[in-house]
């Protein structure tokens, strides 16, 4: 039957037949757990069926990690302690010394900095590839290549890359896809049914949906996921708090709820900003403008997400100046709250990245990320249109 559930039937239930007495999922906050003798000791280290240190695993978060994986349509999921822990213990987990990685352009500034900074220092080369160009990825495979890297919508950018394409390839030559699935969600992009073999969120973001929480995601097969916390998770430390988990798994319960109206309300500041004469172009998946319109209505079927970003017309300085101006939007570096963020990645999140290395990725100086709550859009449209008239 819960093969059978919709979406928010599963947001809802998926985890609450671990304590099958309790309305709600309690909170396990201990660290360990005591064994009644050392016989079920040693049984538990040797068949780990129950809980014996949070670092390994526990109640609370096997809650957060079962969702996420029935959202997903995975067989399993490990939570981590925040969204670079889980792109870190993806990669890690899959690669060594002598590899090589292809990774898409448009990355997340610290996914971008890890490939191409840290994992270089242990040995595991990369090569970015234009995001919206499959034929780019396979042209750069070379015979040490293990991983295809996307990130679809990506961070800031919005542009996408075609993941069944892309999957295809990888899938021809042997090779295994991670894509991070954070700005569309579950809800509007499923990218394990179009053919990836791992999926990675940053849980802070639309999972949680409520800022108050750090936490990421791996998601994929159970020997996949075993092999992540196995090796990355327990060795290098990664693991979620479980209250963090618990808020994470409570907000998973309205997840498709807020899609909808997160998906209504950007969709309508998109149309908006269209028309604004300080702006220079907008950029949202389901949106006719996006450059990739046709493919964001195929393989995100549930709706464009809840972030737009558009360009004004006065570059840097008029970024800087909206900023300063808004109101009821938040000015912060993050993104999928129920409440509007606002962020000039020009000055914020791609400010450690070269400016030729940041134009070449399309984040632009007068870049806005507008990640849209789900308060009345009409009023989030007074806010950008007092601002814009004050920075003008």
């Amino acid at each position: 039957m819960k093969e059978n559930w919709s979406m928010q039937t599963k947001a809802v239930q998926i985890g609450t037949e671990l304590a099958p007495q309790d309305v709600s999922p309690p909170l396990h906050m201990a660290n360990t757990y005591i064994f009644e003798s050392a016989e079920q000791a040693a049984h538990a280290f040797e068949c780990e069926d129950q809980p014996i240190y949070t670092r390994w695993g526990n109640p609370t978060t096997e809650v957060m990690e079962r969702k996420i994986a029935a959202l997903e349509g995975a067989q399993a999921a490990i939570a981590t302690a925040s969204g670079m822990a889980a792109v870190a213990s993806a990669l890690m987990a899959n690669v060594a010394a002598g590899d090589h990685i292809v990774a898409t352009t448009g990355l997340y500034s610290g996914t971008y900095h890890f490939v191409t900074e840290d994992l270089p220092r242990y040995g595991v080369e990369s090569t970015l590839a234009q995001a919206d160009d499959p034929a780019a990825f396979e042209a750069a495979l070379r015979p040490n290549t293990r991983v295809i890297y996307l990130e679809s919508p990506g961070n800031p950018t919005l542009m996408m890359n075609d993941i069944a394409a892309i999957a295809a390839i990888a899938k021809a030559h042997g090779i295994l896809t991670i894509i991070d699935n954070t700005f569309a969600t579950p809800v509007n992009q499923r990218p394990i049914e179009l053919g990836v073999d791992v999926v990675v969120h940053a849980a802070t973001k639309f999972l949680g949906g409520h800022g108050d929480a750090l936490g990421g995601a791996v998601v994929g097969s159970a020997a996949m996921i075993e092999r992540v916390k196995r090796g990355p998770i327990r060795r290098l430390g990664g693991c979620i708090s479980p209250f963090n988990a618990w808020l994470i798994a409570r907000g998973i319960s309205t997840l498709p709820l807020r899609m909808v109206r997160h998906n209504g309300n950007a969709l309508r500041i998109a149309e908006w900003l269209a028309g604004h004469p300080q702006v220079a172009w907008v950029r949202y998946p389901w949106y006719p403008t996006h450059p990739q319109y046709k493919l964001a209505r195929q393989q995100m079927p549930g709706g464009g997400g809840g972030v737009v970003v558009f360009e004004l017309k006065g570059g840097f300085d008029a970024g800087v100046c909206l900023m300063d101006h808004v109101e009821l939007a938040a000015r912060t570096v993050s993104l999928g709250d129920v409440r509007t963020l606002l962020t000039h990645p020009a000055s914020t999140t791609h400010h450690s990245v070269c400016r030729e290395a940041r134009l070449a990725a399309g984040i632009t100086d007068g870049l806005i990320r507008f990640a849209v709550g789900i308060e009345d859009a009409e009023d989030i449209i007074d806010d950008l249109h007092r601002a814009l008239a004050a920075s003008a």
